[in-house]
């Protein structure tokens, strides 16, 4: 007869039964949170992460270097203004604001001041999958617009004064002028999914062409009455100043437009421009008009002598007819 008692005790004493574990378990999955500022990480799904297009080290060194040109161009343009008499001293004031505004603009840029991002949706379409997106933050460099509203009107000053325009069409080319480089402006900032951010362009370059109405039409044929000298040079730097001028929208489009440039290079392509367009027109006209007395203006005597003070009435003048 089987003892239910010894039953149970051989039952607890059997040895325990175990699962063999695994040596080598599943990873799991963990996202990465490090990633690279500039561009979209390797290997992970497009979208995963902002791709930030921002200056680097040869960016801001340009920077830099054009505002030493900059100011030393001030210094240089300042001292020649001290070698003639005031009254013959317009073209320099104009000359020297226009670097004096650009030595500030670089140096705002060059600070670290001056910038914003613009913020836009990159959408790809594919054959196989769902489309993907992802966003780009971009540097705008807003000072830069800023110089350009105060020093582009300034300069096209030195060539309306040197053609000899009347005020009429000075004042419509550097208001055609501020609207170019406003929109301009309006235009880097705009919406990639409307007509907003190319409208806005189309309206600078429209402007443009006034601008460049106005001083190849009138600003030409007002030059060659001045004199052959003063035509062939309006002629020569305006047309230097126009092919400098042509090439900004066409970098904006390549740069700001379309994104296909980076940063450091669209830097580099305005630094180039910026100097030529002011820096070596300021000296090229400074020291022609040196030598070229047909260039001086005639402002009377307010430039060099202020207001008249004939026919203003004087404390006392009554009491002495009384």
């Amino acid at each position: 007869m089987i003892d239910p008692v010894e039953v149970l005790k051989a039952t607890l004493s059997l040895p325990t039964l175990t699962l063999p574990t695994l040596s080598n378990p599943l990873p799991t999955l963990t996202a990465t949170t490090t990633h690279s500022h500039t561009s979209t990480p390797t290997g992970g799904m497009p979208g995963s992460y902002p791709e930030y297009q921002k200056a680097g080290e040869v960016g801001m060194r340009t920077l830099w270097v054009v505002f030493v040109l900059m100011v030393i161009a001030t210094i240089a343009f300042s001292a020649m203004a001290w070698t003639v008499p005031v009254q013959k001293r317009l073209y320099h004031v104009i000359t020297t604001m226009i670097v004096i505004f650009a030595s500030l603009s670089y140096f705002a840029m060059a600070t670290g001041h001056g910038i914003s991002y613009h913020h836009v949706e990159v959408r790809k379409s594919h054959s196989h999958m769902p489309d993907t997106a992802h966003d780009v933050y971009r540097e705008v460099y807003w000072a830069r617009y800023v110089d350009w509203s105060l020093t582009t009107p300034l300069l096209l000053l030195d060539l309306c004064l040197l053609a000899g325009l009347n005020g009429a069409h000075i004042f419509m080319a550097i208001v055609a002028d501020i609207i170019m480089i406003l929109t301009g402006l309006f235009a880097a900032f705009g919406s990639e999914n409307t007509p907003q951010k190319w409208g806005w362009y189309t309206i600078a370059c429209i402007a443009y062409l006034v601008v460049i109405w106005h001083l190849v039409i009138h600003g030409r044929q007002m030059a060659n009455q001045k004199g052959g000298k003063v035509g062939s040079f309006f002629t020569a730097i305006g047309g230097f100043t126009l092919i400098l001028w042509t090439a900004y929208p066409v970098i904006w489009g390549i740069a700001d437009g379309s994104r296909n440039m980076s940063v450091d290079a669209e830097i580099v392509a305005y630094a180039v421009l910026d100097v030529m367009a002011k820096a070596v027109f300021g000296a090229w006209l400074l020291l022609t008009h040196m030598n070229m007395p047909e260039s001086q203006v005639d402002l009377g005597g307010f430039w060099s002598h202020g207001l008249s003070s004939e026919g203003t009435l004087r404390v006392g003048d009554d009491d002495e007819g009384a």
